[in-house]
């Protein structure tokens, strides 16, 4: 682990010189807003291991608070689609029992977006009249209307979506091989976590190579758009393989916790909920990365001899369109034949 537990939180310079000053003197909640993958519950944790446990043993407390297995950091996130009334029940009884180790519980909602406004109003009582010991952070992509009187009662902090740049240079200091770090991150769409994916991803290399090959190989024929779609999408399925490998690691902690304290609690089903949102989404991210891909591909000479850029359009209604769950194969195939061939 860093000496510095805050260089854990990459690319948001103004956001970590505010927590660094809260540690201090925290108040009673915080709403962090940003987009997904800003790093937002990344730098709960973070915060959490300053604030939870005794001082001296702080080193330990920043572990287990990073690894997120602290008792006094008690995380939520919705089971469902929504974050429902019985699971901000669930948050009130945590909120009111006293911290395990020490003086201080910090409590983080992770996708405090998605409660619904009945939930939302049970929380208002806890955060605007809250138990001394308790520190709430609410992690949030938005605040939509049902949710501003609690985003009042918070102090916010600011995530915006994190530089390729910011990414790929927090790679290199890592040990990552700087061209593997540039292209990471450019291919993580802002997102530091997915970055960390495609470093460890053999494969990644040759999957975006073979987004780069495709118009090279389109001839006009469905033969070819055929063979292209079927070697893609086998690609994108090998692509699963880290995050499956990083689930894989979370459910083993989860078994030893389980057995450590003898009982099965609710965090195995919003972790299993968790994980099955993450692939999905992890699956959309290596189409819109392959996307991305086409998208340079065609650019590239573009200045010198300027071609029809209709194919710009045709490639942003392909994004447009993952919104909508469409059949995968179905819609690369109907994408390749609309491209035009480029040697």
């Amino acid at each position: 682990m860093s000496a510095d537990p805050f260089a854990n939180v990459v690319g948001q310079p103004r956001a970590v010189e505010m927590l660094r000053a809260a540690v201090g003197e925290p108040v009673h909640a915080y709403l962090f807003l940003g987009p997904r993958g800003s790093g937002r519950r990344r730098a709960a944790a973070v915060v959490a291991g300053e604030l939870v446990g005794d001082d001296a043993d702080r080193d330990r407390n920043r572990k287990l608070a990073q690894r997120e297995e602290h008792p006094d950091l008690v995380i939520f996130e919705p089971e469902g689609t929504t974050f429902r009334l019985e699971e901000a029940d669930a948050v009130v009884v945590a909120a009111s029992r006293a911290p395990t180790e020490a003086g201080r519980k910090v409590i983080v909602i992770d996708r405090f977006h998605d409660a619904t406004a009945e939930a939302a109003a049970k929380l208002l009582k806890p955060i605007e009249e809250p138990n001394p010991s308790i520190v709430f952070i609410l992690l949030t992509e938005r605040v939509p209307p049902e949710h501003i009187t609690i985003a009042s009662r918070s102090t916010t902090i600011d995530f915006p979506a994190v530089s390729e740049q910011a990414i790929s240079e927090a790679l290199v200091a890592r040990g990552v091989d700087p061209a593997i770090a540039e292209s990471a991150g450019r291919a993580s769409g802002g997102d530091v976590g997915r970055a960390e994916l495609l470093v460890a991803d053999d494969a990644f290399a040759g999957r975006q190579q073979l987004w780069w090959d495709a118009p090279s190989r389109l001839d006009g024929t469905g033969h070819a758009v055929g063979t292209i779609v079927g070697e893609l999408r086998s690609a994108v399925e090998a692509a699963q393989a880290p995050l499956d490998a990083k689930h894989a690691a979370e459910s083993e902690a989860m078994d030893e916790t389980e057995e450590l304290t003898g009982a099965r609690g609710s965090g195995r089903k919003a972790m299993e909920a968790r994980h099955k949102r993450e692939a999905r989404l992890h699956r959309t991210d290596e189409w819109r990365m392959g996307l991305s891909t086409l998208s340079r591909r065609y650019r590239e000479g573009i200045e010198t001899a300027p071609g029809d850029l209709s194919v710009f359009d045709t490639l942003r209604d392909a994004a447009d369109s993952l919104t909508r769950n469409p059949n995968e194969e179905l819609w690369l195939a109907a994408l390749l034949l609309a491209l035009p061939a480029k040697h």
